[in-house]
């Protein structure tokens, strides 16, 4: 189930999830960190074949929710791991008062992986926030919704014909991958955002991965140029 991106990460897919009536991909990320631990984020649906290949990997250290959208499985999956931390910026933790959570995620990563991990909150819209997470030994980007990325065949699968409008209304498609436009619109101001897409661009980016889409294996400084474009 595992797929290996580069030597100490992989992704896993899971089954679709319906938001608000759209139906979206659901996918998570496996980083083995120096120490051996395995940070697992935006956990997927965990049967007991993932877990089970997750758990060979090494003991799994942190369970991460990147924003309020993306914490549905993160409570099943410490109960499979109950020595994980579970980590998630304030946004997400307000909203799962049932779970104990670490210090909230802020732009500054926590010791557990700074080193090896870089972060950035994007926290100045009204509609959402997110942490992105940059894996430095394999210069990948790991976005949860500030990308989505949907191939035309996903869209006539999973999405009726209006669906299908607002998703090219929206540039949430290949070719653009851009945030969805009900966030876009919604930042008090843009100061941090284009500090931000300066900084991604100046990054050696190779990967860049989403949760909703087509993963971008190589050449990920062009498609971030493609998919910040409307910042």
């Amino acid at each position: 189930m595992l797929i290996s991106i580069s030597d100490g990460l992989w992704v896993v897919d899971g089954e679709c999830v319906k938001f608000w009536g759209f139906v979206y991909p659901t996918r998570s990320v496996v980083v083995r960190l120096n120490n051996g631990g395995i940070w697992v984020w935006s956990p997927i649906q965990c049967g007991e074949e993932l877990a089970q290949e997750v758990a060979n990997l090494g003991p799994v250290t942190h369970l991460v929710s990147p924003c309020p959208i993306h914490h549905l499985f993160i409570g099943d999956w410490k109960e499979r791991f109950p020595e994980a931390k579970i980590w998630g910026p304030l946004s997400t933790q307000k909203k799962r008062a049932d779970l104990t959570f670490e210090p909230a995620l802020t732009d500054d990563a926590p010791d557990d992986w700074c080193e090896e991990i870089e972060q950035f909150h994007v926290d100045e819209s009204r509609a959402n926030d997110e942490v992105l997470f940059l894996h430095h030994k394999s210069n990948t980007l790991i976005m949860a919704d500030f990308s989505e990325n949907f191939t035309d065949e996903f869209l006539k699968t999973h999405w009726r014909p209006w669906q299908r409008w607002i998703a090219r209304h929206w540039g949430v498609v290949k070719g653009k991958g851009y945030a969805p436009l009900d966030w876009r619109v919604t930042f008090r101001k843009r100061t941090k955002l284009k500090e931000l897409k300066a900084t991604l661009l100046s990054r050696p980016v190779e990967n860049v991965i989403m949760a909703h889409g087509t993963m971008q294996i190589s050449n990920g400084q062009a498609y971030l140029n493609q998919c910040l474009a409307w910042i």
